[in-house]
């Protein structure tokens, strides 16, 4: 028999629908239980691309022994991560103090109350057995040492709130920018890129926008060869699919060479943005072809028929990690036939396997440094190596597939909204351009309610309001989409979201917005989302915002916001820059010149791309043919194709092509 999980939307619950253990979704019902039967919460989270998450169901919540003891002494409740970012991070941070690691399954133990006194993270049946019993004894007991540790555990959360704007300490000036990425880039490995490990790598896209921009703007080479070198490496790495397009979420070792095989849209979406940026500054074919091909395999594979974008794949099939991906030798050579000598030797397949006696593929040098060595063509080792993709390709098209978690998530959405946007501003691909358009008119017409934005959709349905990231990363992704089309709906519709971050999310006391907006339920309302991970955080992501829309819109006070935002995290991007990428890029644009350009006329949009080409990161575009409202426009509508130049609102003489007005930002 089903349990409650089998209404939910989320592919997580509904993968946990069957098990016997009397599951609840979060929510007033389950609350509500615990507190009227005066029984603990387990609240067990994680999210449908999980591998130990698969594993820890199959070993004991689709155990009826082990489900008879949690359905006695607890109310079991299950959280998708993904949709609940808000309630994992809670419980996250507790365990965080109670263990010092964290991860996925989380599976946290808390008074009726919801404040949290027991957790981890994967457990093995028998411990998983002992734990049960163990906290039930305690909760039934001793009720004052559980109470005692729920009094301490909230409030160590409590103390863990993030820094102040206004802090006496000077602004971040260009020279601590230039000592804070010459730290940065001594930080990096110099052979195989990314930050030094001696285990996994994540692609952490924020750290490696940074070190190009800074790299541009303040004149450090070395910058820009660490970013390059992690971007060259993760390209030709097993973390990215050579045959289908796309990054798997990270590398089980510091070579970039085998896969933890889940493949987000969180990352993919930045990717774009990341690569994209990188091939304006260096023109390499193989961050070009990155685009294109992970491009493809979002519209292939994770594009719903309204053009919202799913949330992630599965890193097992037929309940083996990785078996979507990897090859026997035989498997290729039956496929290639005489072709899978070049074939293997370039991505390294070899009769034993080069992982767990299978193959994962993987390359090591570039095809002319390859074809030299073997003495071929470049050109015709390219057409075999494609040939023997398509070959393989066609053939893994017929296995059984990861599973998909199609819930649409809005701050993922946006994120891919946003590596779209720039990838077709790089590269001037109409058909970017149009899987951009469509996805931002599914999100304001699906996921939206009177300006009311929701984090999740599926099947119709919309759930969840939505937290700070999905503001403000939407908020961002429309605002670059404005400056793409210069369609004028996009920048109002983000300032829209923006007035609803600074009405709800705001924490009058700090400045800095809470994660939750004034309707959260959660436990302990948090605004610690102040630390980049491989996803920025959000409260410098709307720092980033309120700059670009105060600086579109001439709204003086919201520029001051995101300065007085930075200045409290001062202290925080010295220390650990790596750390809070988002907010060092948000220094650069107020350290180094940064420019308004206003292009205007019937070829205003023409001249637009044209500038992109002349890579600068220090610049926002406004535009028109003929008639506007915004400030950056106003007198400048002349009917004739012309290019403003200008820095806080003060012009240049304006010129009639791109070239030119490259050359006055050069200057």
């Amino acid at each position: 028999m089903p349990n409650r999980l089998i209404h939910a939307s989320s592919p997580y619950l509904l993968q946990h629908a069957h098990n016997p253990v009397d599951w609840y979704p979060w929510g007033p019902e389950a609350l509500e239980r615990a507190r009227s039967e005066q029984k603990p919460m387990l609240i067990s989270i994680g999210y449908a691309a999980c591998h130990w998450c698969h594993v820890m169901e199959r070993e004991s919540f689709e155990d009826p022994d082990i489900a008879q003891l949690m359905n006695e002494h607890f109310v079991c409740i299950k959280v998708d991560r993904e949709e609940r970012p808000d309630i994992d991070q809670t419980y996250m941070d507790a365990v965080m103090l109670m263990t010092g690691r964290g991860g996925w399954p989380l599976n946290a133990f808390a008074l009726p109350d919801g404040r949290p006194i027991y957790g981890g993270t994967y457990f093995p049946r028998e411990s998983w057995k002992q734990v049960l019993n163990q906290v039930s004894r305690m909760t039934r007991e001793a009720p004052q040492r559980a109470e005692s540790y729920a009094r301490d555990l909230t409030a160590a959360m409590l103390r863990l709130e993030g820094p102040a704007p206004g802090r006496p300490e000077p602004s971040i000036s260009r020279e601590d920018l230039e000592t804070i990425t010459q730290a940065w880039v001594e930080q990096m490995d110099r052979r195989w890129g990314g930050r030094r490990s001696s285990g996994n790598k994540f692609p952490l896209p924020a750290n490696t926008r940074f070190l190009l921009r800074a790299a541009h703007l303040l004149g450090q080479p070395e910058a820009r060869e660490a970013a390059v070198l992690t971007l060259e490496k993760m390209a030709f790495g097993g973390i990215y699919d050579h045959l289908g397009g796309g990054f798997a979420r990270y590398s089980v070792d510091p070579h970039w060479k085998v896969p933890h095989f889940e493949k987000m849209l969180y990352d993919n979406g930045q990717l774009l943005s990341t690569y994209s940026e990188a091939w304006l500054q260096t023109r390499r074919d193989r961050f070009r072809e990155v685009v294109q091909e992970t491009i493809a395999w979002v519209l292939r594979e994770m594009t719903s028929p309204e053009g919202g974008f799913y949330s992630s794949l599965d890193a097992d099939s037929e309940g083996e990690e990785g078996k979507y991906y990897v090859w026997s030798y035989e498997e290729a050579e039956a496929l290639l036939g005489p072709d899978i000598r070049t074939f293997a030797a370039y991505y390294n397949l070899h009769p034993f396997g080069n992982w767990e006696g299978s193959n994962v593929l993987f390359v090591l040098e570039e095809p002319e440094s390859f074809a030299a060595q073997w003495q071929l063509d470049a050109g015709s080792l390219r057409g075999l190596l494609a040939r023997c993709r398509a070959a393989l390709f066609g053939a893994r098209s017929q296995r059984v597939r990861p599973g998909l978690d199609d819930k649409i998530l809005a701050s993922w959405n946006a994120l891919m909204l946003k590596g779209l946007v720039d990838a077709y501003t790089a590269f001037g691909e109409p058909a970017f351009l149009d899987a951009a358009l469509r996805n931002a008119v599914f999100i304001r017409e699906q996921m939206m309610e009177n300006g009311r934005l929701f984090r999740s959709w599926k099947n119709g349905q919309r759930s969840i309001p939505a937290f700070l990231d999905d503001y403000a990363f939407l908020a961002d992704a429309w605002t670059a989409l404005y400056q793409a089309t210069f369609d004028e709906q996009w920048l109002h519709a983000a300032a829209g979201l923006a007035e609803t971050v600074l009405a709800r999310f705001e924490d009058p006391e700090t400045g800095f917005f809470f994660f939750t907006s004034d309707e959260s339920e959660v436990v302990v309302r948090r605004k610690l989302e102040i630390q980049d991970d491989v996803i920025p955080a959000s409260n410098a992501a709307m720092a980033h915002v309120l700059h670009s829309l105060g600086l579109l819109l001439d709204r003086p006070a919201w520029r001051e916001r995101a300065q007085a935002l930075l200045h409290g995290m001062q202290e925080e991007v010295r220390k650990s820059p790596a750390w809070h990428a988002h907010w060092a890029a948000l220094a650069l644009k107020l350290a180094a010149p940064h420019y308004e350009v206003a292009c205007t006329g019937p070829g205003a949009l023409r001249m637009r791309l044209e500038l992109e080409q002349h890579y600068h990161p220090n610049r926002i575009f406004a535009g028109a043919a003929a008639e506007s409202e915004l400030p950056l426009l106003q007198g400048r509508l002349t009917g004739q194709d012309m290019i403003y130049v200008c820095e806080g609102y003060s012009c240049r003489l304006p010129v009639r092509t791109a070239q030119e007005a490259a050359a006055q930002m050069r200057s």
